[in-house]
Protein backbone atom coordinates (compact mmCIF):
# COMPACT_ATOMS: atom_id res chain seq x y z
CA UNK A 1 0.00 0.00 0.00
CA UNK A 2 1.17 3.84 -1.09
CA UNK A 3 0.27 6.83 1.11
CA UNK A 4 1.12 10.32 0.00
CA UNK A 5 2.05 12.27 3.20
CA UNK A 6 1.56 15.93 2.63
CA UNK A 7 0.06 17.28 5.85
CA UNK A 8 1.75 18.89 8.48
CA UNK A 9 2.34 16.70 11.63
CA UNK A 10 4.73 16.65 14.71
CA UNK A 11 6.48 13.94 16.28
CA UNK A 12 7.28 10.11 14.40
CA UNK A 13 5.46 8.66 11.19
CA UNK A 14 6.25 4.73 12.28
CA UNK A 15 2.43 4.51 12.66
CA UNK A 16 2.11 5.07 9.25
CA UNK A 17 4.90 3.48 7.41
CA UNK A 18 4.46 0.32 9.41
CA UNK A 19 1.60 -0.11 6.73
CA UNK A 20 3.49 0.37 3.31
CA UNK A 21 5.13 2.74 1.15
CA UNK A 22 4.97 6.18 2.94
CA UNK A 23 5.77 9.33 0.47
CA UNK A 24 6.07 12.48 2.63
CA UNK A 25 6.56 15.62 0.42
CA UNK A 26 4.67 18.91 0.01
CA UNK A 27 3.98 20.72 3.36
CA UNK A 28 4.92 17.76 5.28
CA UNK A 29 8.51 17.66 3.72
CA UNK A 30 8.75 21.33 4.76
CA UNK A 31 8.29 22.68 1.06
CA UNK A 32 4.65 24.73 -0.10
CA UNK A 33 1.11 23.62 -1.10
CA UNK A 34 1.03 20.93 -3.90
CA UNK A 35 -0.80 21.55 -7.13
CA UNK A 36 -3.00 19.37 -8.64
CA UNK A 37 -0.38 18.38 -11.09
CA UNK A 38 2.13 17.84 -8.27
CA UNK A 39 -1.03 16.02 -6.24
CA UNK A 40 -1.50 13.66 -9.34
CA UNK A 41 2.15 13.24 -10.11
CA UNK A 42 3.05 11.77 -6.61
CA UNK A 43 -0.53 10.41 -5.97
CA UNK A 44 -1.67 8.63 -9.26
CA UNK A 45 -0.71 5.13 -7.41
CA UNK A 46 -1.39 5.80 -3.87
CA UNK A 47 -4.20 4.27 -1.82
CA UNK A 48 -4.06 6.66 0.73
CA UNK A 49 -3.90 10.74 0.58
CA UNK A 50 -3.19 12.73 3.92
CA UNK A 51 -3.36 16.25 3.68
CA UNK A 52 -3.63 19.44 5.24
CA UNK A 53 -4.04 22.04 2.86
CA UNK A 54 -3.70 20.57 -0.54
CA UNK A 55 -6.71 20.71 -2.67
CA UNK A 56 -8.05 17.51 -3.36
CA UNK A 57 -10.29 18.32 -6.39
CA UNK A 58 -12.00 16.09 -8.81
CA UNK A 59 -9.50 15.70 -11.30
CA UNK A 60 -6.96 14.39 -8.11
CA UNK A 61 -9.72 12.31 -6.87
CA UNK A 62 -10.23 10.77 -10.89
CA UNK A 63 -6.63 10.64 -11.29
CA UNK A 64 -5.94 8.27 -8.38
CA UNK A 65 -7.52 5.12 -9.70
CA UNK A 66 -6.53 3.19 -6.41
CA UNK A 67 -6.77 5.65 -3.93
CA UNK A 68 -9.57 3.86 -0.93
CA UNK A 69 -8.83 6.80 1.58
CA UNK A 70 -8.70 10.93 1.79
CA UNK A 71 -7.65 11.96 5.16
CA UNK A 72 -7.47 16.26 5.73
CA UNK A 73 -6.01 17.49 9.19
CA UNK A 74 -8.22 19.91 9.62
CA UNK A 75 -11.49 20.52 11.37
CA UNK A 76 -13.47 21.46 8.08
CA UNK A 77 -12.04 19.38 5.35
CA UNK A 78 -12.63 22.34 2.62
CA UNK A 79 -9.97 21.60 0.06
CA UNK A 80 -11.34 18.09 -0.46
CA UNK A 81 -14.04 18.05 -3.16
CA UNK A 82 -16.39 15.31 -0.43
CA UNK A 83 -18.93 15.01 -4.10
CA UNK A 84 -15.97 13.84 -5.97
CA UNK A 85 -15.00 11.46 -2.91
CA UNK A 86 -18.73 10.08 -2.40
CA UNK A 87 -19.13 9.31 -6.38
CA UNK A 88 -15.91 6.70 -5.88
CA UNK A 89 -16.96 5.48 -2.17
CA UNK A 90 -13.78 6.51 -0.92
CA UNK A 91 -14.39 8.41 3.29
CA UNK A 92 -13.08 11.28 3.98
CA UNK A 93 -11.41 11.66 7.46
CA UNK A 94 -11.29 14.70 9.24
CA UNK A 95 -10.18 16.26 12.68
CA UNK A 96 -12.76 17.46 15.07
CA UNK A 97 -11.52 19.59 18.02
CA UNK A 98 -7.91 18.99 17.01
CA UNK A 99 -7.00 22.56 17.70
CA UNK A 100 -9.69 23.40 20.39
CA UNK A 101 -7.47 23.82 23.39
CA UNK A 102 -5.48 25.97 21.45
CA UNK A 103 -7.82 28.35 19.96
CA UNK A 104 -9.90 28.32 23.46
CA UNK A 105 -6.87 29.91 25.11
CA UNK A 106 -6.03 32.04 22.15
CA UNK A 107 -9.34 33.49 22.86
CA UNK A 108 -8.83 33.83 26.57
CA UNK A 109 -5.72 35.68 25.64
CA UNK A 110 -7.21 38.20 23.34
CA UNK A 111 -9.96 38.84 25.92
CA UNK A 112 -7.15 39.26 28.47
CA UNK A 113 -5.84 41.51 26.26
CA UNK A 114 -8.71 43.80 25.60
CA UNK A 115 -8.75 44.00 29.78
CA UNK A 116 -5.80 45.10 30.29
CA UNK A 117 -4.31 46.46 27.16
CA UNK A 118 -1.56 44.42 27.14
CA UNK A 119 -0.39 45.23 23.75
CA UNK A 120 -0.89 49.07 23.82
CA UNK A 121 1.39 48.62 27.17
CA UNK A 122 3.88 46.45 25.62
CA UNK A 123 4.34 48.55 21.96
CA UNK A 124 4.43 51.80 24.46
CA UNK A 125 7.06 50.66 26.06
CA UNK A 126 9.22 48.87 22.85
CA UNK A 127 8.70 52.60 21.50
CA UNK A 128 10.46 53.47 24.46
CA UNK A 129 7.45 55.59 25.97
CA UNK A 130 7.50 55.67 29.55
CA UNK A 131 10.52 54.88 29.65
CA UNK A 132 14.13 56.68 31.30
CA UNK A 133 17.03 57.35 29.86
CA UNK A 134 19.70 56.15 32.09
CA UNK A 135 19.20 53.47 34.15
CA UNK A 136 18.95 53.98 37.72
CA UNK A 137 16.14 54.12 40.67
CA UNK A 138 13.95 56.51 42.33
CA UNK A 139 15.09 57.91 45.42
CA UNK A 140 13.26 57.32 48.22
CA UNK A 141 12.35 59.69 51.01
CA UNK A 142 13.85 58.94 54.51
CA UNK A 143 12.55 56.70 56.80
CA UNK A 144 10.25 55.27 53.75
CA UNK A 145 10.48 51.63 52.07
CA UNK A 146 10.84 52.12 48.22
CA UNK A 147 8.51 52.27 46.19
CA UNK A 148 7.59 50.45 42.73
CA UNK A 149 5.57 53.05 41.56
CA UNK A 150 6.57 54.45 37.95
CA UNK A 151 4.47 57.99 37.90
CA UNK A 152 1.68 59.54 39.86
CA UNK A 153 0.03 61.80 37.34
CA UNK A 154 -2.59 61.42 34.89
CA UNK A 155 0.06 60.80 32.00
CA UNK A 156 1.94 57.83 33.73
CA UNK A 157 0.97 54.46 32.20
CA UNK A 158 -1.03 53.29 36.10
CA UNK A 159 -3.36 55.22 34.61
CA UNK A 160 -3.18 55.34 30.43
CA UNK A 161 -3.47 51.51 30.88
CA UNK A 162 -5.70 50.96 33.36
CA UNK A 163 -8.44 48.53 32.16
CA UNK A 164 -10.78 45.86 34.14
CA UNK A 165 -11.08 42.42 35.33
CA UNK A 166 -12.73 39.57 34.08
CA UNK A 167 -14.02 38.49 37.26
CA UNK A 168 -17.83 39.10 37.58
CA UNK A 169 -18.35 40.27 33.73
CA UNK A 170 -20.52 38.21 31.92
CA UNK A 171 -19.40 36.21 28.38
CA UNK A 172 -21.70 35.48 25.82
CA UNK A 173 -20.63 32.16 23.36
CA UNK A 174 -21.92 32.40 19.83
CA UNK A 175 -21.39 28.95 19.07
CA UNK A 176 -21.00 25.97 21.80
CA UNK A 177 -18.98 23.07 20.06
CA UNK A 178 -15.70 21.58 21.39
CA UNK A 179 -14.21 25.10 21.00
CA UNK A 180 -16.72 27.55 23.08
CA UNK A 181 -16.96 24.52 25.95
CA UNK A 182 -13.50 25.60 26.48
CA UNK A 183 -13.71 28.89 26.51
CA UNK A 184 -16.57 29.09 28.82
CA UNK A 185 -14.60 26.55 31.36
CA UNK A 186 -11.66 28.53 31.15
CA UNK A 187 -13.74 32.40 31.81
CA UNK A 188 -15.63 30.42 34.49
CA UNK A 189 -12.47 29.85 36.15
CA UNK A 190 -11.63 33.62 35.62
CA UNK A 191 -15.23 34.44 37.71
CA UNK A 192 -17.34 34.89 34.71
CA UNK A 193 -21.07 34.48 33.84
CA UNK A 194 -21.77 32.55 30.89
CA UNK A 195 -24.86 33.41 27.98
CA UNK A 196 -24.67 30.79 25.24
CA UNK A 197 -26.74 31.11 22.25
CA UNK A 198 -26.23 27.58 19.99
CA UNK A 199 -29.78 26.05 18.78
CA UNK A 200 -27.74 23.18 19.00
CA UNK A 201 -27.65 22.82 22.45
CA UNK A 202 -30.40 22.71 24.91
CA UNK A 203 -30.69 24.77 27.95
CA UNK A 204 -31.11 21.54 29.95
CA UNK A 205 -27.67 20.60 29.17
CA UNK A 206 -25.76 23.69 30.32
CA UNK A 207 -28.40 24.42 33.28
CA UNK A 208 -25.77 25.38 36.11
CA UNK A 209 -25.23 28.52 38.27
CA UNK A 210 -23.57 30.89 36.21
CA UNK A 211 -24.37 29.30 32.82
CA UNK A 212 -27.16 29.79 31.01
CA UNK A 213 -29.01 29.66 27.51
CA UNK A 214 -30.17 32.83 26.19
CA UNK A 215 -31.31 34.61 22.35
CA UNK A 216 -28.59 36.05 20.11
CA UNK A 217 -30.81 39.20 21.29
CA UNK A 218 -30.19 38.81 24.87
CA UNK A 219 -26.57 37.60 24.61
CA UNK A 220 -25.46 40.71 22.57
CA UNK A 221 -27.27 42.91 24.93
CA UNK A 222 -26.36 41.49 28.12
CA UNK A 223 -22.42 40.32 27.81
CA UNK A 224 -19.69 42.63 28.61
CA UNK A 225 -17.58 40.27 26.02
CA UNK A 226 -19.21 38.30 23.06
CA UNK A 227 -16.80 35.42 21.51
CA UNK A 228 -17.88 33.84 18.41
CA UNK A 229 -17.57 29.94 17.40
CA UNK A 230 -19.40 29.29 14.96
CA UNK A 231 -18.74 27.66 11.32
CA UNK A 232 -19.79 29.08 8.25
CA UNK A 233 -22.80 28.06 6.82
CA UNK A 234 -25.66 30.09 4.83
CA UNK A 235 -26.99 30.87 8.20
CA UNK A 236 -23.65 32.24 9.47
CA UNK A 237 -23.03 33.66 7.21
CA UNK A 238 -22.69 37.76 7.89
CA UNK A 239 -24.76 36.57 11.08
CA UNK A 240 -22.85 39.36 13.21
CA UNK A 241 -24.58 42.72 11.32
CA UNK A 242 -25.00 46.08 12.44
CA UNK A 243 -28.45 44.85 14.02
CA UNK A 244 -26.75 42.84 16.79
CA UNK A 245 -23.51 44.92 17.13
CA UNK A 246 -26.05 47.56 17.78
CA UNK A 247 -28.04 45.77 20.83
CA UNK A 248 -23.92 45.45 22.32
CA UNK A 249 -23.25 48.08 25.37
CA UNK A 250 -20.75 50.79 24.81
CA UNK A 251 -18.43 49.18 27.10
CA UNK A 252 -18.49 45.64 25.79
CA UNK A 253 -15.92 43.55 23.46
CA UNK A 254 -16.21 41.48 20.43
CA UNK A 255 -13.98 38.56 20.08
CA UNK A 256 -13.63 36.49 17.11
CA UNK A 257 -11.29 33.27 16.34
CA UNK A 258 -13.43 31.55 14.27
CA UNK A 259 -14.08 32.35 10.64
CA UNK A 260 -14.30 36.29 9.41
CA UNK A 261 -17.75 35.39 7.32
CA UNK A 262 -19.23 35.47 9.94
CA UNK A 263 -19.20 38.49 10.55
CA UNK A 264 -19.96 41.62 8.59
CA UNK A 265 -17.10 43.71 8.45
CA UNK A 266 -17.80 46.58 7.27
CA UNK A 267 -20.59 46.89 10.30
CA UNK A 268 -18.10 46.67 12.69
CA UNK A 269 -15.91 49.06 11.33
CA UNK A 270 -18.66 51.46 11.91
CA UNK A 271 -19.53 50.28 14.84
CA UNK A 272 -15.68 51.10 16.55
CA UNK A 273 -15.77 54.05 14.23
CA UNK A 274 -18.40 55.68 15.84
CA UNK A 275 -17.45 53.99 19.32
CA UNK A 276 -20.67 52.31 19.58
CA UNK A 277 -18.91 48.96 21.46
CA UNK A 278 -15.42 49.57 23.40
CA UNK A 279 -13.34 47.29 21.03
CA UNK A 280 -12.86 44.15 19.25
CA UNK A 281 -10.51 41.47 19.19
CA UNK A 282 -9.97 39.28 15.69
CA UNK A 283 -7.92 36.56 14.40
CA UNK A 284 -10.03 36.59 11.35
CA UNK A 285 -10.41 38.81 8.18
CA UNK A 286 -12.32 39.52 5.47
CA UNK A 287 -9.29 39.11 3.15
CA UNK A 288 -6.21 37.53 4.40
CA UNK A 289 -3.11 38.19 4.44
CA UNK A 290 -5.26 41.37 6.01
CA UNK A 291 -4.52 44.52 4.12
CA UNK A 292 -1.69 46.78 5.79
CA UNK A 293 -3.73 50.20 5.12
CA UNK A 294 -6.65 47.85 6.94
CA UNK A 295 -8.48 50.45 9.50
CA UNK A 296 -7.75 47.51 12.10
CA UNK A 297 -4.50 48.07 11.76
CA UNK A 298 -4.49 52.13 10.79
CA UNK A 299 -6.89 53.67 12.62
CA UNK A 300 -8.15 51.48 15.98
CA UNK A 301 -6.23 51.78 18.98
CA UNK A 302 -8.91 49.93 20.98
CA UNK A 303 -8.88 46.60 18.49
CA UNK A 304 -6.14 43.83 18.74
CA UNK A 305 -5.43 41.41 15.95
CA UNK A 306 -3.25 38.45 15.39
CA UNK A 307 -3.01 36.91 11.52
CA UNK A 308 -4.84 33.44 11.87
CA UNK A 309 -2.92 31.63 14.43
CA UNK A 310 -6.05 30.32 16.85
CA UNK A 311 -4.95 26.74 16.07
CA UNK A 312 -1.39 27.01 15.76
CA UNK A 313 0.56 24.94 18.34
CA UNK A 314 2.39 22.35 18.16
CA UNK A 315 -0.08 19.78 20.56
CA UNK A 316 -2.41 20.71 17.72
CA UNK A 317 -0.05 18.80 15.18
CA UNK A 318 0.66 16.15 18.08
CA UNK A 319 -2.96 15.41 17.77
CA UNK A 320 -4.64 15.55 14.78
CA UNK A 321 -1.43 13.38 13.84
CA UNK A 322 -2.62 10.76 16.25
CA UNK A 323 -6.25 11.02 15.22
CA UNK A 324 -5.41 10.36 11.44
CA UNK A 325 -3.19 7.05 12.63
CA UNK A 326 -6.09 5.76 14.71
CA UNK A 327 -8.46 5.93 12.55
CA UNK A 328 -6.49 4.47 9.11
CA UNK A 329 -5.37 1.65 11.68
CA UNK A 330 -9.25 1.10 11.97
CA UNK A 331 -10.16 1.45 8.12
CA UNK A 332 -7.51 -0.95 7.41
CA UNK A 333 -8.88 -3.45 10.63
CA UNK A 334 -12.43 -2.94 9.01
CA UNK A 335 -13.89 -1.17 11.94
CA UNK A 336 -15.83 2.04 12.16
CA UNK A 337 -14.31 5.10 12.07
CA UNK A 338 -14.69 8.09 14.35
CA UNK A 339 -13.38 10.49 12.00
CA UNK A 340 -15.17 10.40 8.90
CA UNK A 341 -16.36 13.75 7.73
CA UNK A 342 -20.06 12.93 8.13
CA UNK A 343 -21.42 14.36 4.34
CA UNK A 344 -18.94 12.21 2.68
Amino acid sequence: MKILFTAEYAGSLDAFRQYGDLVVTGWAAGDSKLSEDALIAHGQDADVLIVSYDDITARVIDACPQLKLIACTRANPVNVDLKAAAARNIPVLYTPGRNADAAAELTLGLMLSLARHIPQAHGALKRGEFTRATQGSNATQQGLRQDVVWDVDKSSPYEVFKGGELRNKTLGLVGYGSIGQRVGRLARAFGMSLLVADPRVAAEDIDEPGVRKATLEELFTGSDYVSLHLTVTPQTTGLIDQRLLGLMKPEARLINTSRAAVIVEEDLIVALREKRIAGAALDVFASEPIWRDHPFITEFDNVVITPHIAGATRETLVKHTAMIAADLQRFLSGEPLHYRWPSA
